[in-house]
């Protein structure tokens, strides 16, 4: 008979918590069997698991009277000064440790064996075993806490200095350490942006809010205010954006603080909460302020670009575009870059332009491939170009990666938000998809209420409005009108976790998740989850 759902449940939870046994011992033998021990007087699989290390008492009394308790007093010191390194190597430990002949000490103990990792096949980086480097830490820190950060922060200036400053920025974490973080992540912001890096440029934002290392460095504010637009939270980029505009008015600001001016007037460009008209001037201060504060960045000009396009001014937009590429090229903004060249390529499509759309549109292609960026304007010119040239099979490609990206394209970047979903809406009704271009129109006129003074794609949404009134109705609602919300939560349907565990990740309630989790079953057509993953891996809107 087969086992119960919550047979099977413990089953293969207990599996789970073996597996991260194994992995917290390394596999070790002694480890395991240490492990066992604990277990044994500490009770339950899943509660030992989770909290078995280096400082539990069956490790550290097996490492003292086995390893430690055999060693020299300086060795002794060394291994326990080594434990705050991650990763150690001859000349970071000599800087880091503050001890004579540590290199020597370094290669000494990996010829021994003391549970030492190789890094490399060059004998020049280790790494400790992570139960007894957790037990050195520990003893540590039971005999000199106040050594520690001093030891993290040597970790940190050699690592800057030899061009690791990822790993600088983490000792300077543990060394709590809030200015020479802040100074790392203003460094290390563009590059991590760049590789899609979210969870940890999140990770390290939440660090500084939380030991106040924002003070002083508004450029990070700013770099969370575009961050949060470009992955699609818009009530978080308002809220950095806002700060970024007190800045200068903040008790102990500089009276004229012209970098923080500068990342507000981009900021206010970016939201346009004002209209176009006032777009424009935000845009046209941005250019000006970064200029004066030394600043070479290329998205004022892009900004500048969008509120001279929709206020009516394509060849002064399309004059912008191309200076905003120039810039983008200079400093290795590739998805700036990309945004550009899109717009461009929309505005050739406008002139009947369609060779230098397919070219610039190509090179948009090649720019943003040097990034793990995805630019969903991007998939809406791609769906263009295919339908003109015939090619329905591209078309419908496109539109179905514009719809795995379209749900970061919110209230906060609302110029794009509407654009891309005129455009992707203009395919649909070509495809005779009726019902995937009015959940397009419903989104954009979800924006356009909170944005309402969006220049010329309000005539033509008011345009595509009427064409689709005078379309033929279309069959029942399929994949292509899913809305941005159910959108969102497709990858998370893939997961384990339950609907009021996946409201917690997406900041909604249990009972919103339940909902559109039925209605995305309604517009497949099937019956359950795992139906609904398949389904979507079936038409490409999930990753197989």
């Amino acid at each position: 008979m087969a086992p119960s759902s919550s047979a099977s449940w413990r089953m293969r939870n207990r599996i789970e918590r073996q597996a991260d046994l194994h992995q917290r011992t390394e596999g070790w033998a002694v480890g395991l069997y240490l492990a066992a021990l604990s277990l044994r007087e500490g009770g339950s699989l899943p509660r030992g698991a989770a909290s078995f290390d280096g400082s539990d008492q069956f490790v550290s009394e097996y490492v003292e009277s086995e390893l430690l308790a055999r060693i020299s007093g300086e060795r002794r010191m060394f291994l326990t000064r080594a434990a705050v390194l991650e990763r150690m190597s001859g000349p970071l430990c000599q800087a880091a440790l503050d001890l004579p002949g540590t290199a020597s000490t370094l290669a000494e103990l990996a010829r021994s064996n003391m549970l030492l990792v190789p890094l490399d096949h060059h004998g020049q980086w280790y790494r400790f075993h992570h139960l007894f480097r957790d037990m050195l830490l520990a003893e540590l820190q039971r005999q000199q806490p106040s050594l520690m950060p001093v030891l993290r922060r040597r970790a940190a200036d050699w690592c800057q200095r030899n061009g690791l400053s990822e790993e600088a920025l983490e000792y300077s974490m543990a060394a709590e350490d809030p200015g020479a973080v802040a100074q790392l992540v203003e460094e290390l912001w563009a590059p991590m942006h760049w590789q899609g890096r979210n969870a940890t440029l999140r990770r390290w934002l939440g660090w500084l809010e939380e030991h106040g290392g924002i003070e002083g460095h508004p450029a990070i504010a700013a770099q969370a205010a575009v961050h949060f637009v470009a992955t699609g939270r818009p009530a978080e980029a308002e809220r950095w954006a806002d700060l970024v505009e007190r800045w200068p008015y903040k008790e102990g600001a500089q009276p004229d603080d012209a970098p923080a001016k500068a990342h507000a007037a981009l900021l206010r460009a970016m939201l346009c909460r004002h209209g176009i008209e006032q777009m424009r001037d935000d845009a046209e201060e941005a250019v000006r302020r970064s200029a004066a504060a030394g600043i070479s960045l290329p998205t004022p000009t892009f900004f500048l670009g969008i509120a001279l396009l929709l206020s009516g001014d394509p060849d002064g937009g399309d004059a912008s575009f191309q200076d905003a590429v120039r810039i983008a090229e200079l400093a290795g903004a590739h998805e700036i870059t990309a945004a550009a060249l899109n717009e461009r390529s929309l505005l050739a499509m406008a002139r009947n332009q369609w060779s230098l759309a397919e070219e610039l549109a190509g090179q948009a292609r090649t720019a943003l491939s040097r990034t793990k960026i995805e630019e969903p304007v991007g998939w809406a010119v791609e769906a263009r170009l295919a339908l003109h040239r015939g090619d329905v099979t591209a078309a419908r490609r496109a539109l179905v990666n514009a719809q795995r990206t379209r749900s970061i394209l919110t209230y906060a970047f609302p110029h794009g938000a509407v654009q891309a979903r005129i455009e992707l809406a203009r395919v649909h009704l070509a495809l005779a998809d009726r019902a995937g271009a009015r959940m397009l129109m419903r989104e954009v006129d979800d924006v356009l209420r909170r944005r309402p003074g969006l220049g010329t794609l309000i005539g033509e949404a008011e345009a595509l409005r009427v064409q689709l009134s005078k379309a033929h109705r279309s069959g029942a609602a399929g994949a292509s009108a899913l809305t941005a919300a159910e959108l969102r939560l497709l990858p998370l349907l893939t997961t384990h976790l339950t609907f009021r565990e996946i409201g917690e990740e997406l900041f909604v309630t249990g009972h919103t998740v339940k909902a559109e989790a039925t209605a995305i079953y309604r517009k497949l057509g099937v019956s359950g989850r795992s139906q609904a993953v398949a389904k979507c891996r079936e038409l490409g809107l999930l990753e197989r």
